[in-house]
């Protein structure tokens, strides 16, 4: 399946993920749209074939009227990418802060519930229709210090599979990549001999992402896949 001349939605574009994403995408042919808020960084990624858009995911109407506006100055949503994250822990039970979780929920679960109503159907109708999450392998062990995290984490990864339900009659497909962590070109050439076991550097999950767009619906949807080196 060819992703040429497809429109793939980006959010979290200007992350560590996203520059690499992009241009990974943009190489198999598809029209980028790169979401996020700032529209100075946005703005540094955009071509030929990438679009940027400054849009607040915490706003559901604006999220579900930037969807109407691309299904409208496109015809057509292809995929979505969602890369919006963020980590806040390392205390207790008891002594973590509440504001934690609810910047958690907010950011990994809410953001991504608004963006995947607001383009699920041109997405379902797709005949390589996506949509991808960046998860992590520490849901396999969960420790008091990660609590929040993973809790919001896993709340996403159910949206997810209750997504992929959604998708059943479709020849579309909900997909979770599961990563360690992610080993961006800077921190290498920071810490030149740092081994970072176990991280999976940026350029490999980009290729990932792109892979999910050419493997059979019937054989992804709803799957947790991992994305780890090696």
């Amino acid at each position: 399946m060819s992703l040429r001349d497809a429109v793939v939605v980006v959010t979290g574009a200007t992350g560590a993920a996203g520059p690499p994403v992009i241009e990974r995408l943009v190489d198999a042919g598809a029209t980028v749209v790169a979401v996020g808020r700032d529209r100075a960084s946005l703005d540094a990624l955009a071509g030929e074939r990438v679009v940027p858009a400054v849009v607040d995911l915490l706003d559901a109407e604006a999220t579900e009227a930037f969807g109407r506006q691309l299904l409208a100055e496109h015809g057509r949503v292809d995929g979505l990418v969602h890369l919006v994250g963020g980590w806040r822990g390392g205390k207790g039970i008891v002594e973590a802060d509440l504001a934690d979780y609810r910047w958690l929920h907010d950011n990994l679960v809410v953001t991504l519930q608004h963006a995947t109503r607001a383009l699920h159907d041109p997405i379902a109708a797709s005949p390589i229709g996506r949509v991808v999450i960046v998860s992590t392998t520490a849901l396999d062990r969960p420790t008091a210090g990660n609590a929040f995290y993973l809790t919001a984490k896993a709340g996403a990864e159910a949206w997810m599979q209750a997504l992929a339900h959604s998708f059943r009659e479709t020849e579309a497909a909900a997909v979770v990549l599961r990563i360690k962590a992610l080993l961006t070109p800077q921190m290498r050439e920071d810490k030149p001999e740092a081994k970072f076991t176990g991280y999976t550097p940026v350029a490999l999950l980009a290729d990932v992402v792109v892979d999910q767009f050419e493997e059979p619906a019937a054989q992804i949807n709803g799957g947790t896949f991992s994305a780890l080196p090696g």
